[in-house]
């Protein structure tokens, strides 16, 4: 589609040539799955084979430009890819045939065979690797080992443990695929409580629900795929049969609360927001530039698995619950104002780590009106606090295109952990705002735009973070309480909370 237009390759006069072939890559999905635009390269190289002169090697040198700067950018993701593996090779083949009409791209020939090498693993017919380690899912850490560890990306084919509860509580823990879908969970399931095998459709056949906290439920399809990261903060997956649908309830843990002072009230405000600032960056890095414009155009060409990102959203709603949690287990008006402050000291040096992120979610957490609504509690707060608290606020202020919060940004130099959301916000305006096709070719300038938005990501984390952390027992102790915190997400609890403390407060 673009590699055949009268514009490709570039002249050098045009956009830079390493922009453009950055835009075309990370966009290509906007209008041809990964598969397909592969195929479409392997047919423009034969095609270009066909022609005779400079042109010809000209048009081969850039299809070998184009896959070398696929295959860097994507890399790991090329092993969630069926079917790709096996296109990339041929058309090394192709283009390692040629060899001698490339001695002046001997380091990028080199660097081809390298990267095709790895590719050449994941092709269907190869024997598979050995097992891997089964990872659990950072929500559902039980273990402080397990939370301690560095975090690493997840892949659609990384196995997990998870359970899958039953109306009375009971559970079965299932290992399984990230992406797996939910007939597949199912199948799990019936397997371990050895349900004989049911047609689909029968009263007494198992249905998969995800239950949250408030009661909610939601009844997931057959067909959905990749559901473990699109779970709320305590939300579950029950299994049961269509007649025990409506009888589910959340699990009583989630909403039993134990009011008294928790592990907040003991450490420093610069450690705990340092510790948010390191786990954020892990996730943070774990996420490829390529799920943002997944997680928002997957509608165009079905669902990819973002489940980095969605891990990293679903962090961010944890730690504002966190706060308000907090704030609203604390009983004593006095204490409690010591924790509005400790909360403020933190976002501040959220702030100054440039941990965007953590700063909204707590800036979020102190304005959820549940919190807010504490007029006593705020009222203790000395002026300083007060005032900082109203900075904070205005530089979370979505007025006019949350103009102060990238102002800010704008001033910073990398690493620095944005606030996620709003770059989502932004894909989806570009997305919303112009078609990828016009008149039935590409629409250049919103690929363009879509790359720009991805790329700050890129220059985001273009420096490794350097925090100054000792490592003693009561770091440990401190890293995991960051890394697994127990909130409240049931706003109506919250609100419950609320009122007992000030029961009279506007």
């Amino acid at each position: 589609m673009i590699l055949k237009s009268p514009c490709w390759p570039p002249s050098q006069d045009s956009l830079s040539v390493d922009i453009l072939l950055d835009d075309i890559v990370l966009t290509h999905s906007l209008f041809l799955p990964t598969e397909k635009f592969l195929q479409e390269l392997h047919q423009y190289f034969v095609w270009a084979g066909g022609m005779e002169g400079p042109e010809g090697l000209g048009r081969k040198q850039a299809c070998l430009a184009m896959l070398l700067h696929f295959l860097d950018t994507y890399q790991g993701l090329l092993q969630e890819e069926e079917g790709a593996g096996r296109i990339i090779k041929d058309l090394y083949l192709l283009i390692m045939k040629d060899e001698s009409l490339y001695q002046d791209l001997r380091e990028d020939t080199l660097r081809l065979h390298q990267l095709v090498e790895t590719v050449e693993l994941k092709i269907p017919e190869e024997s598979q690797p050995p097992s891997k380690q089964v990872k659990p899912l950072f929500r559902h850490f039980r273990r402080i080992d397990s939370c301690l560890q560095t975090r690493v990306a997840f892949r659609g084919s990384d196995e997990i443990f998870c359970r899958v509860y039953m109306p009375d509580h009971s559970y079965v823990t299932i290992r399984s695929r990230l992406s797996a879908s939910v007939q597949d969970i199912l199948g799990s399931v019936t397997e371990k409580l050895q349900y004989s095998e049911e047609p689909a459709g029968r009263e007494d056949s198992l249905i998969l629900v995800a239950v949250a906290s408030s009661g909610e439920k939601v009844l997931l399809q057959p067909t959905e795929d990749c559901v473990f990261t699109t779970l709320g903060i305590n939300s579950h997956l029950f299994a049961c049969t269509r007649d025990s649908y409506e009888a589910l309830m959340p699990l009583p843990e989630e909403i039993q609360v134990s009011p008294g002072d928790t592990e907040i009230h003991r450490v420093e405000p610069e450690d705990v927001a340092n510790h948010l600032t390191a786990f954020h960056w892990e996730l943070f890095r774990c996420v490829h530039e390529l799920e943002f414009v997944d997680y928002v155009f997957h509608g165009e060409r079905g669902r990819r698995e973002t489940a980095n990102l969605e891990l990293l959203l679903q962090r961010c709603s944890e730690v504002t619950h966190w706060v308000a949690t907090e704030v609203l287990l604390c009983e004593a008006p006095g204490k409690r104002a010591q924790l509005l402050k400790k909360f403020l000291k933190i976002a501040a040096i959220c702030k100054q780590n440039q941990d965007l992120l953590s700063f909204y979610a707590v800036v979020m957490g102190l304005d959820n009106a549940a919190v807010s609504r504490l007029r006593l509690t705020w009222e203790k707060l000395p002026g300083k606090f007060k005032n900082l608290f109203r900075k904070f606020e205005n530089l979370t202020d979505p007025c006019r295109n949350h103009k102060s919060y990238r102002e800010v940004i704008s001033k910073m130099k990398p690493p620095v952990i944005p606030f996620v959301p709003l770059i989502l916000k932004d894909l989806t305006f570009l997305h919303e705002g112009s078609k990828t096709l016009v008149d039935g070719l590409v629409n250049i300038e919103k690929l363009h735009s879509v790359a720009e938005k991805v790329r700050t990501v890129r220059k985001y984390r273009s420096r490794p973070l350097c925090l100054d952390m000792e490592a003693s027992p009561h770091h440990l102790q401190t890293k995991a309480y960051v890394r697994q915190f127990q909130v409240i997400d049931n706003q109506n609890l919250l609100f419950e909370l609320s009122y007992k403390l000030e029961a009279n407060s506007q």
